[in-house]
């Protein structure tokens, strides 16, 4: 499985190239030299734990992890911090997830293409892209910036041809999104607490489940959470994926979610976990008792280690549209969240509620889903998207 974590970079600078000639003052070298070892960052591993995340790797030539799994627009490296170098054309993986990614927005673009199938750029064409976009769960004001910024560029381009609007049309997308595009950084505190919230339904233990294998194969030690024990069976199916990812779980049936959360948290600080990811019950926001118990969740995982949650992440249904956007806003304002997780693009007709993200409440979105399958969970890019929206 190809990379897309970030780890947080180390306290010391990466050893330089030692000296070929043994007159060479050693000095930097041995100032250096405390990088080989390990990261201490690991406090206690358990046992029975996975490799160490912070284990040393081949120290041979930097650029090495650069050139390798590495994929355009990821927010993810391999461990080590070592960025991941663009290359010309993206890699055999990253294209076959913007092919899915096409795919599953294809009945979201098809209506907004058919707007450009005619031969000239007049009143009619913006009124048809204004109904298509607004179709779309683009929302109102997103929906007037990108028509204010097409005619824009229309008039100072001089475009003449509808092909020509909808590729102007694509790159003002891309800029309203990028915004929404930021790292998922992991390593910077001891362990990583990940909260995540959602509605039933929108997929929220599934992506728990598709990150906790992603970031076991990039060789973190995780730690989940069962603390949702508001849904039947909640807790047995983050189990199996604990089990699918041989990782440590904390669960109590019919245990108070504050009490589990709490447990996890300072069990993942003894264990020396890398990440312990809180799974929180399904909600709606308009359900205020459920949503002061996600408050409380909140406090108490601080009081188990005073700057967590580091990450409060929102699953999101992308077929749900412009209610995606209310759930995002009430969930922001009660817990205050740090990134998104917007599932389910594959075969909706309003994929363009991420514009309405952009420009109503710009919560970063770290990964998009189109499907059931691990591949299917990727990182955000803006550019891409725009371009698959649109075709």
């Amino acid at each position: 499985m190809f990379s897309f974590f970030r780890r947080k970079p180390a306290a010391t600078p990466a050893p330089a190239p030692v000296p070929a000639a043994p007159v060479q003052d050693l000095t930097p070298a041995a100032t250096t030299a405390p990088t080989a070892a390990p990261a201490p960052q690991v406090t206690a591993p358990p046992p029975t734990a996975a490799p160490q995340v912070g284990a040393p790797l081949p120290t041979a030539a930097p650029p090495a992890p650069a050139q390798g799994g590495g994929l355009i627009g990821s927010a993810l490296v391999r461990p080590m911090d070592v960025p991941v170098a663009p290359t010309a054309t993206p890699a055999p993986e990253r294209q076959r997830w913007l092919d899915r990614l096409s795919q599953g927005l294809r009945k979201t673009g098809s209506n907004i293409a058919e707007v450009f199938t005619g031969g000239q750029i007049d009143d009619n064409l913006y009124e048809e892209l204004e109904t298509a976009l607004l179709l779309a769960d683009t929302g109102v004001k997103a929906t007037q910036h990108l028509l204010d910024e097409v005619k824009r560029k229309v008039a100072s381009t001089g475009a003449t041809r509808p092909v020509q609007v909808k590729n102007i049309l694509s790159e003002s997308l891309a800029q309203l999104l990028k915004p929404l595009e930021k790292t998922l950084v992991i390593g910077a505190q001891q362990p990583t607490v990940i909260m995540v919230a959602g509605v039933n339904g929108a997929g929220k233990t599934t992506s728990i489940g598709k990150l906790t294998k992603h970031l076991a194969d990039e060789g973190a030690s995780v730690l989940l959470a069962a603390a949702d024990t508001f849904r039947a069976a909640a807790r047995e199916q983050l189990a199996v994926w604990a089990d699918r990812n041989t990782v440590e779980i904390v669960s109590q049936e019919g245990g108070d979610p504050a009490a589990v959360s709490f447990d996890a948290v300072s069990a993942g600080r003894a264990r020396g976990k890398d990440v312990v990811i809180v799974d929180t019950a399904g909600r709606l926001p308009t359900q205020l008792h459920l949503m002061e118990e996600l408050r409380k969740i909140k406090r108490v995982v601080q009081k188990a280690q005073a700057d967590a949650p580091h990450e409060v992440l929102l699953v999101i249904d992308g077929n749900t549209g412009q209610n995606a956007l209310a759930q995002v806003k009430a969930f922001d304002s009660a817990l205050g969240l740090t990134g998104l997780v917007v599932t389910k693009l594959d075969g909706t007709a309003k994929g363009g509620v991420l514009a309405a993200i952009a420009q109503e409440q710009p919560i970063p979105v770290y990964f998009i889903g189109v499907g059931e399958k691990l591949e299917d969970l990727e990182t955000f890019n803006a550019r891409e998207f725009a371009q698959a929206l649109l075709g």
